[in-house]
């Protein structure tokens, strides 16, 4: 079991990525959250086992006609004992 921090950059907002990453979560059995940041840039923690976060990332980096990820960056992180769902977490603005 492996847990995972990316910041996706590209075409990443107003294109369905957030239910696209939520969609692929879902097929390969991966908890975490995915959400749009201010800076046009989208937040994403992943945990599963480590094939299926492999897959999970391959397919992201393949995107669908109306998203492109110019840059994945990725970082392991520690895992979150007990996590059972995949969602969405929602930017509140400071203003």
């Amino acid at each position: 079991m492996k847990r995972y921090y990316m910041i996706a950059e590209g075409r990443v907002q107003g294109v369905g990525f957030r239910s696209f990453c939520i969609q692929l979560a879902l097929e390969y059995d991966l908890t975490g959250s995915v959400r749009n940041m201010d800076n046009g840039m989208v937040e994403i923690f992943a945990q599963g086992e480590e094939d299926n976060l492999r897959q999970f990332i391959s397919r992201l980096r393949e995107g669908t006609r109306w998203i492109r990820i110019d840059n994945l960056s990725i970082k392991e992180t520690a895992v979150i004992p007990g996590e059972k769902k995949f969602r969405y977490e929602f930017y509140s603005s400071p203003y």
